[in-house]
């Protein structure tokens, strides 16, 4: 396999014929921009009505099974870790777009629009499976992947929906074989990436791409927001534009209400937790327990130390620790923070009998090598029953 730039090579646009490509059809666009706009805003009833019509009018091309299976994977993300729901029907609509866009690529080894959707559907499904832990089919499906990749990167030069993925490479590549090993005998046969490059390419898409752009977006505050840029307060406005253009939108929300807290932003995250929580309370779609155990705990926090009502703080770290429950998330995280607030309250208010059952659950819980865990064993030593 030839080891060149995953941007080196672009074709001017009068070079390829894209007759049939509905990627770039501006009538199609104008047609589902509504569509894409519900599905981020999770109305996917809506979306989904026009994504199907579109199906019944070309069933041959892979391009609305393919939005028919990124709209199943916005139900997942809200509840990624925990919720297996969909994962069955997100797979099978990934798998029809593979076949759809692989016979229209045997048909023609120039249709770069095809190797668009393979390398999207084969990427989509190599993240759930990472999601889910199953390395070895995460491991083959991002080889075809990068494989397809690498061939519709001659189209880079039609539209910057086609950027997508090699700005993740370009990003990624230098360093996710230490974050992830299993991808090591993929990312052997391919060039070196570009984290400034990669940067470039995602920022273009985020700005100019019908399709892919908030998808960049979404990338982007993880980047923005991690260990390696350290630019929290531009992924946190980046989230805030999300949440406002899109407020029904469970993740967007959340995302926002943590880095905004982490920021000490904290009546801006104030508005998005208590509204996470109320549309979870009203039956709102995407907003499950999952979701409301970080904005109930940023409350919790905030009613302890910005309004000094421990009453309300109590009830909030409560309600975080029964979110978690209700999830099996009660081995690290929010359950065992919720878990030790609440024993610290106990013991300002000489609840002993109260502070030894919250610190007997840190304890049962938590992994020994954290802090919360060593403090609950120091105190549960020193007031023994």
């Amino acid at each position: 396999m030839p080891t060149i730039g995953l941007d080196s090579v672009q074709v001017a646009p009068q070079a390829v014929d894209i007759s049939g490509w509905l990627l770039l059809d501006k009538d199609i666009q104008l047609e589902l921009e509504g569509a894409v706009q519900n599905m981020y805003n999770f109305k996917f009833d809506k979306a989904n009505k026009q994504f199907r019509s579109l199906r019944r009018r070309y069933p041959q091309h892979p391009m609305a099974y393919f939005l028919l299976g990124m709209s199943t994977w916005w139900k997942i993300m809200p509840n990624s870790v925990t919720d297996t729901r969909y994962d069955k029907t997100f797979l099978a609509y990934m798998d029809t777009a593979q076949t759809k866009a692989e016979a229209l690529y045997k048909a023609d080894a120039h249709n770069y629009e095809a190797c668009f959707f393979l390398a999207g559907a084969y990427g989509q499904e190599a993240r759930l499976h990472a999601e889910r832990h199953d390395w070895r089919k995460a491991t083959v499906a991002s080889r075809r992947s990068l494989n397809y990749l690498q061939k519709s990167q001659e189209a880079n030069g039609l539209s910057s929906e086609f950027l997508l993925g090699q700005g993740l490479f370009n990003y990624y590549a230098d360093w996710i074989s230490d974050e992830h090993p299993w991808l090591r005998p993929v990312l052997f046969f391919f060039p070196k990436g570009n984290r400034e490059r990669g940067l470039a390419q995602l920022r273009k898409v985020s700005q100019t791409a019908f399709y892919t752009g908030n998808e960049a977006k979404v990338y982007l505050i993880d980047i923005m927001s991690g260990e390696r840029e350290k630019q929290s307060a531009a992924a946190c406005e980046l989230a805030r534009q999300l949440s406002a253009q899109f407020p029904d939108n469970a993740y967007f929300q959340l995302r926002y209400a943590r880095l905004a807290f982490e920021l000490g932003r904290l009546e801006e995250s104030e508005v998005a937790c208590r509204s996470v929580l109320n549309k979870y309370a009203s039956g709102q779609v995407g907003y499950e327990a999952y979701s409301c155990r970080p904005a109930a705990y940023i409350l919790g926090y905030l009613m302890q130390h910005k309004y000094h009502d421990l009453a309300q703080a109590k009830d909030y770290y409560q309600r975080c620790a029964v979110y978690s429950e209700q999830v099996g998330m009660t081995k690290r995280g929010y359950y065992i923070f919720a878990q030790s607030r609440l024993a610290s309250l106990a013991v300002r208010e000489q609840d002993v009998p109260a502070a030894h059952r919250y610190y007997r659950l840190i304890v049962e819980q938590a992994d020994t090598g954290e802090q919360e865990y060593k403090e609950a064993r120091a105190w549960l030593r020193a007031h023994r029953q």
